[in-house]
């Protein structure tokens, strides 16, 4: 059946390009079938039906296409991610208002994402000693005192704990504390002849600050820290010998509810605090002492009257 349905589309195909009936004899079917086997053989006729007779094939150059496209959808990629940085800046700059608060932040999060990787993913140069035996044969004079060290990335803990404390984050035993509004601890002060003036705060929650404070005068005093609620020591538990110590307070590290309750020095519950652990005698493993170490409060000084806190070992 295959064999006629060939041979019919090679008569259509003689009947359509000479115009000529063709020859239906024995001798004339057996040369159009030989023709047509050859045709078919050196691959220039595909037949597949009266639908279309003759239809040359090319398998190697639709390979070929394929490939070119394929290339230039990666070429157009390619180009398409250098130039989303070009964008990305032309959007920022047109975007006003909240929007552009919201993508200014959300950017910056990124970049900040980015080079905290970055940071831990560098690496120091070290040394130690390789395990390789020595190779035999005579050592020159210079190279007999010389231990045999190879390079190696090193990266020691006393580098990964600053790293955290320049991050700001350490493993506290208060991760999540209730947020303070800023009512809550400014209270406002009315000045002036007849108290107009509401440009004075007084801050109602523990604070700290140094030995060396002196205030400024009344006239241009901002923020007031009432003397009865500065603290200078601290009750620190360590959590390994189960032990209470009262220790002074070098300064404030961390305030969760914000940079401004930091830079003023205030107390409150999941505050980081600096104490001085001098007396208890703590030592680096380079033998040095330790002078200052953090601790996060665990209570609310100014309803306690006390600072209670964690050393974070």
């Amino acid at each position: 059946n295959g064999a006629n349905a060939s041979l019919a589309c090679f008569y259509s195909l003689w009947e359509f390009l000479r115009g000529t009936e063709p020859d239906r004899s024995e001798e004339g079917r057996e040369g159009a079938r030989a023709l047509l086997r050859s045709r078919v053989l050196a691959g220039g006729y595909s037949v597949s039906g009266f639908a279309s007779p003759c239809r040359k094939t090319s398998t190697s150059s639709s390979s070929r296409s394929a490939t070119e496209r394929g290339s230039t959808m990666k070429k157009e990629r390619e180009k398409k991610e250098a130039r989303s940085v070009h964008k990305k800046a032309e959007y920022a700059q047109k975007t006003l208002g909240i929007k552009g608060k919201m993508y200014a932040a959300k950017r910056y999060k990124e970049k900040v994402q980015m080079k905290k990787t970055l940071a831990m993913h560098a690496e120091s140069d070290g040394k130690r000693r390789s395990n390789e035996e020595p190779k035999k044969g005579a050592i020159p004079a210079y190279l007999l005192d010389r231990e045999q060290a190879s390079r190696s990335k090193v990266l020691s803990n006393t580098v990964k704990q600053k790293r955290k404390e320049k991050a700001g984050k350490w493993e506290v035993p208060l991760p999540k504390v209730r947020p303070i509004a800023e009512e809550e601890v400014f209270k406002v002060l009315k000045t002036g002849k007849r108290k107009r003036k509401q440009w004075k705060r007084m801050i109602t929650k523990a604070t700290f600050v140094g030995q060396s404070f002196t205030r400024k005068p009344p006239k241009y005093e901002r923020f007031v820290r009432p003397t009865g609620l500065r603290f200078t020591k601290a009750h620190v538990t360590h959590p390994e010998l189960k032990t209470t110590f009262c220790l002074e307070i070098i300064g404030v590290k961390k305030n969760p509810n914000g940079q401004t309750m930091t830079t003023l020095g205030v107390i409150t519950k999941g505050t980081v605090i600096e104490v001085n652990v001098s007396e208890l005698g703590l030592v680096t493993p380079g033998g040095k002492v330790v002078w200052g170490k953090y601790a996060q409060v665990t209570n609310n000084p100014e309803n306690d009257g006390c600072i209670n806190a964690v050393l974070l070992v």
